[in-house]
């Protein structure tokens, strides 16, 4: 019987949650579609893994037996794919580094630089993954290193050293009301719609529309962007606002957007993050030093 590795994390999720909802919201899911996935995983095994009932979700005996297993299956099947890709890029001399494009900034070529002078017989693959995937290829076991900003779903998986903190400041339409202001606080533009990367992102997603330091129901999505393109495209079209990196202001200058500090939040966290294996492979660790050196000392986690 094969079985999607897709469905066990669903049925993980459920069975650790015990409420369909809050696994839904665990996993970046609707809950319609987690409860056809789980009654999926039941008809392919041909037994009830769970009693349903207004108050959850209960596991049944078999669903004991299977919730038993399932975590260990999950996490030596995690551990083969990284070993496997992780064996094919040291035996090509590739240490493969992903990256969020709003966290490769000034530092990134000279801790490049000071990898490369330590080891000039590797090569570094810079990847850079689009806003669907905010752990910049970790979570997939697609590279051994990333540069991420937190907070980002499932960082609590990783290891995490934070390097710097940056400013975050406000994108606007050219045109718009405040965007002749020096500063703008941040109370001022609660009601206004903002830009926002797909919701299965989670945390990332809430932390970039400010939904850490307000009430919740003054956000307000204007629309959707999965790449830094589209994101600017949607700010100079007019259908809202966002958060951006202080940085962001000489990266991305476009015609019709400006960049504005804000007053009442705080700051971004550039992080570089790493799978939390027993023992951190000896070139992950000098990339890890080349980024503290090159940025400052930052704060292990």
């Amino acid at each position: 019987m094969d079985i999607d590795t897709r469905l066990l994390r669903y049925f993980v999720a459920v069975a650790e949650e015990g409420h369909l909802t809050r696994a839904a919201q665990r996993l970046y899911v609707s809950q319609p579609a987690l409860t056809k996935q789980i009654r999926q995983l039941e008809n392919q095994l041909g037994v009830a893994l769970f009693t349903r009932s207004r108050t959850g979700m209960t596991l049944t005996e078999p669903g004991r037996v299977f919730a038993e297993h399932a975590p260990e299956l999950l996490a030596g099947w995690d551990r083969m794919l990284r070993a496997t890709k992780s064996d094919a890029s040291r035996a090509g001399k590739v240490l493969r580094v992903g990256f969020i494009a709003s966290a490769a900034n000034e530092f990134t070529p000279a801790i490049v630089a000071a990898f490369r002078r330590a080891h000039p017989d590797w090569r570094v693959d810079m990847r850079q993954v689009g806003w669907t995937d905010p752990s910049a290829g970790l979570a997939d076991g697609d590279v051994d290193a990333a540069l991420v900003r937190l907070p980002f779903p499932g960082d609590d998986r990783f290891r995490v050293r934070e390097l710097f903190t940056e400013p975050r400041w406000l994108a606007l339409p050219a045109d718009h009301p405040l965007a002749a202001s020096p500063d703008i606080e941040f109370r001022e533009i609660w009601d206004e719609p903002f830009v926002a990367s797909p919701p299965e992102n989670g945390w990332w997603r809430d932390f970039w529309i400010g939904a850490d330091a307000r009430p919740a129901s003054t956000a307000v999505i204007g629309a959707i962007a999965r790449n830094t393109d589209e994101w600017l495209t949607a700010i100079a079209n007019g259908f809202g606002l966002s958060f951006t990196p202080a940085s962001s202001a000489r990266y991305y200058p476009r015609p019709g957007i400006v960049y504005r500090p804000v007053r009442g939040i705080g700051p971004s966290r550039v992080a570089v993050a790493w799978p939390a294996s027993a023992e951190t492979p000896p070139l992950v660790s000098d990339f890890i030093r080349c980024c503290v050196e090159v940025c400052g000392a930052g704060q292990d986690r």
